[in-house]
């Protein structure tokens, strides 16, 4: 049996760089320090910094003055700034430089009186996040349909953005939609390369095995999107960590492709691997 990995698995910049200054944290810190909301969405990466003194909260007010606050790679918006200021809290900003990007393009522009649209899921973190620096009240459009019950006022000026892990062909199909209604409006694709360059290897490998690993969390928005992308060329199997895979299942297949999501860590790839060599 061969194993064949995609180019781009495993932790993005945005992740390992929140996840090395969480640790560095940790090390320094003999009575832990909170984060707000999980660090990323991976339970067992979570609970080996929650095993080391991570405090998981959801919201602020668990936090007592004058502590620390983990603010993790997804980023939120601008109040949880000024409620932390306002109890004395420390913040430990992990925010993605390309999440804080789209911050900066949605308070500009919303401060300039522009209504600002978000192509994006509403429920995600990140989405949420970007809503908080516009007053949260941008337009949160997630599919091609949602667009035709929108009653969109002509006479405003638009600024639309995106979710860094927004598939690029929705992304684009929503944009022209958008084109065809709106005259006064101003497109920022801030999809994160490192995405496209993960979907784009993940498509490329599908295409060249028999059946596609993808391992990531469930909640995981960039790995949910890799799943869907596989299992539109190849058989797919959608795990966490090496637990979930039957030596059954796989032994039909010749050539196994691995990818893996943002939020995943270089160990539980490794053990996947070693698995299936198992085999």
């Amino acid at each position: 049996m061969k194993v064949k990995i995609a180019k781009n698995a495993g932790f993005c910049f945005g992740v390992k760089r929140a996840m090395n200054m969480a640790w560095n944290e940790l090390e320094q810190r003999d009575s832990g320090v909170y984060a707000l909301g999980p660090l990323i969405h991976n339970k067992q990466a979570v609970s080996k910094y929650e095993e080391k003194g991570l405090k998981t909260v959801d919201n602020l007010n668990e936090i007592p003055s004058n502590e620390s606050v983990i603010i993790r790679s997804h980023g939120v918006g601008e109040s949880v700034y000024t409620k932390s200021e306002s109890k004395e809290i420390t913040i430990i900003d992990t925010t993605c430089p390309f999440v804080k990007k789209i911050h900066n393009l949605a308070k500009d522009y919303s401060d300039k009186g522009y209504k600002i649209i978000v192509i994006g899921d509403k429920n995600h973190p990140e989405v949420i996040g970007i809503n908080g620096w516009c007053k949260e009240d941008a337009i949160i459009i997630k599919t091609l349909n949602e667009i035709d019950d929108i009653d969109f006022d002509l006479n405003k000026k638009y600024c639309v953005v995106s979710q860094t892990t927004i598939n690029p062909e929705l992304y684009n199909s929503i944009v022209d939609k958008l084109s065809k209604i709106l005259d006064d409006v101003i497109y920022k694709n801030t999809i994160c390369s490192a995405t496209k360059e993960r979907q784009q290897s993940a498509r490329e490998l599908s295409n060249e095995v028999d059946c596609m690993i993808v391992i990531g969390g469930k909640h995981s928005s960039n790995t949910q999107k890799l799943v869907d992308i596989c299992k539109d060329i190849v058989p797919t199997f959608a795990i966490e960590t090496k637990d979930e895979l039957n030596k059954e299942d796989l032994g039909k297949y010749n050539v196994i492709g691995v990818t893996a999501g943002a939020s995943t860590p270089d160990w539980i790839i490794s053990q996947v691997i070693d698995f299936i060599q198992s085999i």
